[in-house]
């Protein structure tokens, strides 16, 4: 179940929501495939963790990446993490992106990146707007110097509604 925000009697800390394929439950955190090819805020080489705010959106930014096929048949877990403090997050409004085509989806420019890069530099978290889900927030976190500052909250299986990969 999602946290309720503070201001709804939730409890202290921010939750960040991550989907992974099982085999990586353990490594969720590490940054690993984002430094090998590289993301939509990293280029390869830089380390980040691209996490949402809520389930619905981790969900649809694996995805819109392996499809519904993939997150029905092959095994997945849903991890959260907690940020004790929200200060450490610096949040990205669609106003301070200098090109309006990188929040809407296609490839990353060289550009998009070197933004990203530069963001990951000056900060451990990232809150930037979702391509994916207008209306949604990613955070991106780079893993080395995030490290202290996040817990686990929670790791479990994730399961796909099977609506989502409807038989023929």
């Amino acid at each position: 179940m999602t946290a309720l925000p503070r201001a709804l009697g939730g409890s202290d800390g921010l939750i960040i929501w991550r989907l992974d394929q099982r085999k990586h439950a353990t490594t969720w955190d590490n940054g690993e495939g984002s430094f090998l090819n590289g993301g939509r805020w990293n280029s390869k080489g830089i380390r980040a963790v691209y996490c949402s705010f809520d389930p619905a959106t981790a969900i649809l930014e694996v995805a819109v990446h392996k499809g519904f096929s993939t997150l029905d048949t092959v095994p997945f877990v849903i991890t959260a993490a907690t940020i004790a403090d929200d200060a450490e997050v610096h949040v990205v409004k669609r106003g301070d992106v200098p090109n309006p085509n990188w929040l809407r989806p296609g490839v990353p420019s060289a550009g998009q990146q070197a933004f990203g890069d530069d963001l990951l530099r000056r900060h451990r978290f990232v809150a930037i707007p979702s391509a994916v889900s207008n209306h949604s927030w990613n955070l991106i976190l780079d893993p080395l110097r995030a490290k202290t500052f996040y817990s686990m909250h929670l790791q479990e299986p994730f399961a796909l509604d099977t609506r989502l990969h409807p038989a023929r």
